[in-house]
């Protein structure tokens, strides 16, 4: 039996919710590995100071969640992750908004512009071409050659042509988070550690659970991973991959010198460390840094995709892998999809080769550089504020004295906006036991907002105006409801 000893202090509400919400997360995150026994009602109250009723009422909803399972005379044990166990808690997100002047700035993809009309222009010319049978076919799972030539030629305009790229080298995938899936599918086994940085993308989190990696957070500053924290946990323990967002970083918006992203390239060379680079928002920077890739060639995936660049619904993603790796990704593209949906290659490919991809890129930047003005007019006194000129996203910290992320979160949704706190993002101190180095201090007290994908200008800055409001003005609000 664990002597299991859950941390409560970081989560409000009901003790017997806070002891689940411990569970779920030491679950999530490899300290309960699959089949642990837990304490005993008595044993787990006497230390936590509460009721045996808490404690029963506790692992009644992580048996509700299929976290745990109890046997009559054996205990109750750690059950394995499925998909849903392992999502992270979204709970903010995903609730129905209640009001129908709901801002949504909790969604992280670009202002929709000419890409409807183009799509229309597009598909009639593949119609009128002919031979749009070839389209219901099979293809190769890595792709067609015309649309590898394409991602590859798309990945050199997103690096600024830092990235050498090599069409046979790049495998065409449906969309960015299928792109990581199938990286890590031939990359990685159940129980193997993956470093990441120790506020990551949502995404990745809920992969971990599905493949059961364990995760290994990356100390962090304002300018991104901080390489001996890379280091230190590659000494500590057998690292497989890194997964990594070094420009623009999703949720805190830095970008990485390129000093650091060579040292990070060395230090994953040395340790064997496979280098897993997304890069979605790279195309943003008039003058990107060259990807941590390019220092790596031999180890590093980079990945893009269409989701960011052009339109969330148009699912590509385009991965290039060293040579010696490509056919694991190959085969994982088998294996799930068999291949990319041709129809949507081909859409992606046509508009990469006329010039329209370029375009649409750029206007997304344009959109992306006007608003982020409404982000300084709203928050011009909040020097704190993480953010870049071209970012569609920024991190907005707030003071702990005032605000928990979950309360504000909560509370700017009651008001009409969404965003998203820590919660989401942060990776506990060190996942199944990994040290962590110095990654083990708290996750950041903040909310990502998220201002691409929202339709007016007009909209956007009353969302902002909202939050700043919030901020400044209703510190309160977050205890009201504490008896």
């Amino acid at each position: 039996m664990t002597s299991w000893h859950p941390e409560l202090d970081r989560y409000r509400g009901p003790r017997y919710r806070a002891i689940a919400e411990a569970l779920a997360a030491d679950v999530r995150e490899g300290r309960l590995p699959v089949g642990t026994r837990l304490p005993t009602h008595r044993d787990l109250a006497w230390r936590l100071k509460v009721t045996v009723g808490t404690v029963s009422r506790a692992y009644a909803e992580a048996e509700r969640r299929g976290l745990i399972s109890g046997e009559v005379g054996r205990g109750t044990y750690v059950r394995a992750p499925s998909a849903l166990t392992a999502l992270p808690s979204l709970a903010v997100r995903d609730a129905a908004p209640e009001r129908p002047d709901f801002i949504d700035l909790s969604l992280n993809y670009p202002m929709e512009g000419e890409e409807p009309a183009l799509l229309r222009r597009t598909l009639a010319e593949i119609a009128a071409d002919g031979d749009v049978a070839e389209l219901l076919r099979y293809q190769p799972p890595a792709g067609r050659a015309r649309d590898r030539a394409a991602g590859a030629a798309w990945i050199t305009h997103c690096t600024g042509g830092a990235l050498e790229t090599v069409p046979d080298r790049v495998v065409i995938t449906d969309g960015g988070q299928h792109a990581i899936a199938a990286v890590f599918a031939g990359l990685v086994h159940a129980g193997d550690i993956v470093a990441v940085e120790a506020m990551t993308y949502p995404g990745m989190k809920v992969l971990a659970g599905l493949l059961g990696l364990r995760l290994a957070p990356v100390a962090m500053d304002e300018h991104g991973a901080i390489p001996e924290s890379f280091a230190e946990i590659c000494r500590a323990a057998p690292v497989k991959a890194f997964y990594v967002l070094p420009t623009l970083h999703n949720p805190t918006a830095a970008i990485m010198p390129v000093e650091r992203r060579r040292a990070i390239a060395e230090i994953a060379a040395a340790h064997e460390v496979a280098i897993v680079e997304d890069d979605l928002y790279g195309f943003l920077l008039d003058r990107p840094p060259p990807p941590i890739t390019a220092f790596a060639p031999s180890h590093g995936f980079y990945i893009t995709a269409a989701s960011k660049n052009w339109a969330p619904g148009l699912r590509i993603g385009y991965v290039q892998a060293p040579a010696e790796r490509v056919d694991r990704v190959v085969t994982a593209m088998r294996a799930t999809t068999h291949m990319a949906t041709p129809l949507t290659a081909e859409i992606a490919t046509r508009w990469i080769e006329d010039g329209s991809a370029v375009r649409i890129a750029d206007a997304k930047r344009d959109s992306a550089v006007r608003r982020q003005q409404f982000v300084r007019d709203a928050f011009a006194d909040e020097a704190a504020v993480r953010t870049h000129p071209c970012s569609f996203h920024f991190w907005l910290p707030l003071p702990p004295e005032t605000w928990r992320a979950d309360d504000f979160a909560a509370a700017a949704r009651r008001r009409g906006v969404g965003v998203l706190p820590t919660a989401a993002f942060a990776v506990g101190k060190a996942a199944g036991g990994v040290a962590a180095g110095n990654a083990g201090g708290a996750a950041p007290n903040g909310v990502r907002v998220c201002i691409g994908q929202v339709r007016s200008d007009e909209e956007v800055e009353r969302g902002l105006g909202i939050l700043a409001d919030l901020l400044h003005g209703a510190q309160a609000e977050p205890y009201l409801s504490v008896v």
